[in-house]
């Protein structure tokens, strides 16, 4: 069954592996008898339907969830249900290559005129006299 990350981009559920686990935290007797917990493993440096370019953004945003092979980890362990904390690991593993997928629009280096910049110059100028004015009034009945 493919998931469509977007109109581009589609992975084949055979590329992600889950692993139910218990939960942590508090939630009583449930939380030591049901594997709630899910790890959801995405080899991303070895997938097909993955750019370079996109690997590398990746790489960069997945920060710890991704290891030195390249496969990410992602631990959902917010609900109750198995199921809806599977569908939260995939989530947030489908927005992290969505945000992946955006190439950064590249910064163009503007530069300030030359009447900005005396505007400048002239309101730090009567910035400073305004500020010398609050100084002590020298006491001259001596």
């Amino acid at each position: 069954m493919p998931i469509i990350v977007t109109p581009r981009i589609t992975l084949d559920d055979s590329e992600l592996s889950e692993v139910f686990t218990t939960s942590s935290g508090p939630g009583g007797q449930n939380v030591n008898k049901v594997a709630t917990a899910v790890r959801l493993r995405f080899d991303a440096l070895n997938s097909p339907a993955l750019s370079d370019d996109i690997k590398a953004r990746l790489r960069s945003i997945a920060g710890r969830r991704m290891s030195k092979d390249g496969v990410i980890q992602i631990i959902a362990q917010r609900f109750a249900s198995q199921e809806r904390n599977r569908d939260d690991a995939r989530d947030r593993l489908l927005a992290l290559i969505r945000d992946a997928a955006v190439r950064p629009t590249a910064r163009v280096p503007t530069r300030v005129s030359k009447t900005q910049k005396a505007k400048r110059l002239d309101n730090k100028t009567h910035r400073g006299r305004t500020k010398s004015l609050r100084g002590t009034i020298p006491d001259d009945r001596c």
